[in-house]
């Protein structure tokens, strides 16, 4: 509850929130944050949390991930040395596994400069942990942001990273489209509530959905697409590339997605605030379009199941089953759930952003559908 109390106090003195600060709060509060003191994630690599990503269901996931870094660094020239980072990197399942797998590759472990963007001092020591046998040696460096990343090459991985950034939501009205606000609601809680519509809002909207009828949602991140453009200008002005896997659509769509997990359950989203993790779908194509304007091309996005198969995820599973036939059952279940379009293969997608003179990067078509990556 300590939480609620500062955010019902924060809302009496300073007025209504958005819901990009409510969410800010929620899952970074330095003292009270989601991501700040547990440990969210579950799996069956490691039972419990309240969500699972793909690195916690299968070694095959990081290992794929680490080989098209691999492959990816190959097409940029092999540069030494280059820097290897990832954005929220969990328990540092993903990375650990992608340094083992990086393995074979001669050179590459070599070449890698390991930067880890993560806010949470408990995960940084589970991350800490998790690193120490395949980091060679070499120092692993965290950041709170990119803005102390060095100049270089770069290979950026961020997975299940942009669905928890920050966003806003707005509502078309009669009287044009208005902000959704978390207001109190008078009875020691928090309620949704729309403020005043202002032209300002009706210029935020993708031009696709100004038009859209009185009662439609449009939800943004501006925080997405800034680090979009960001990572699009570093990459065309010092060369790399950049693998974004996360969930939602191709093309956005009207709507409201945002939502709460709390032991792999839908949650209230303004029920005890700080709690549950706070999500969203990830507008793939504005990130792309942020990229591009800046410099970058972008690739996909494409379904995680696609990807992963187009990297040889089968062929993976066939050799660990192999390896260890008392868990060939549960290798195949692994596989399925990361690629059965019932299950995670359609709903997560893969985007690659990439320097302008890189070559189509491995798992994804030549041209993305209805742009020219060129």
């Amino acid at each position: 509850m300590a939480l609620l109390d500062e955010l019902l106090t924060r809302i009496e003195r300073q007025g209504p929130l958005t819901l990009a600060d409510y969410m800010g709060l929620c899952l970074t509060h330095p003292q009270h944050g989601y991501y700040m003191a547990g440990d969210p994630f579950g799996a069956p690599r490691a039972a419990g949390g309240d969500f699972v990503t793909a690195p916690e269901i299968s070694q095959m996931f990081g290992e794929l991930i680490g080989l098209w870094c691999a492959d990816t660094w190959l097409r940029l020239g092999s540069p030494d040395p280059c820097l290897l980072v990832e954005l929220g990197p969990g328990r540092g399942t993903l990375m650990a596994d992608a340094l083992r797998a990086a393995r074979a590759l001669p050179g590459f472990p070599e070449a890698l400069r390991i930067h880890l963007v993560e806010v949470s001092p408990a995960l940084r020591r589970q991350q800490e942990a998790a690193l120490a046998p395949y980091s060679a040696g070499r120092a692993v460096t965290w950041m709170d942001s990119l803005a102390a990343l060095p100049d270089g090459p770069l290979l950026l991985i961020a997975n299940e990273f942009f669905d928890a950034l920050p966003v806003r939501q707005f509502e078309q009205t009669a009287d044009g489209w208005a902000e959704r606000v978390v207001v109190a609601d008078g009875e020691d809680g928090l309620a949704m509530a729309l403020a005043a519509p202002s032209p300002l809002n009706a210029s935020l909207i993708p031009p696709g959905l100004r038009g859209a009828p009185a009662g439609s949602l449009a939800e943004l991140c501006p925080q997405g697409l800034s680090l979009a453009a960001y990572l699009g200008a570093r990459l065309a002005q010092q060369g790399g590339a950049a693998l974004i896997v996360d969930y939602g659509p191709a093309v956005p769509t009207a709507g409201a997605t945002l939502q709460a997990l709390r032991r792999h359950r839908r949650h209230d989203v303004l029920a005890d605030p700080g709690s549950a993790d706070l999500t969203a779908h990830v507008d793939f194509q504005s990130l792309a379009e942020a990229a591009e304007a800046k410099g970058a091309r972008a690739f996909g996005p494409v379904e995680q199941g696609v990807f992963l198969q187009a990297l040889g995820i089968d062929a993976r599973a066939e050799a660990l089953a192999e390896a260890a036939p008392a868990k060939a059952e549960e290798i195949t279940a692994a596989r399925r759930r990361l690629t059965a379009s019932e299950q995670m293969g359609s709903l997560f997608k893969a985007l690659a952003l990439t320097a302008p003179g890189l070559e189509t990067p491995a798992g994804f078509p030549e041209r993305h559908p209805g742009r020219d990556p060129t």
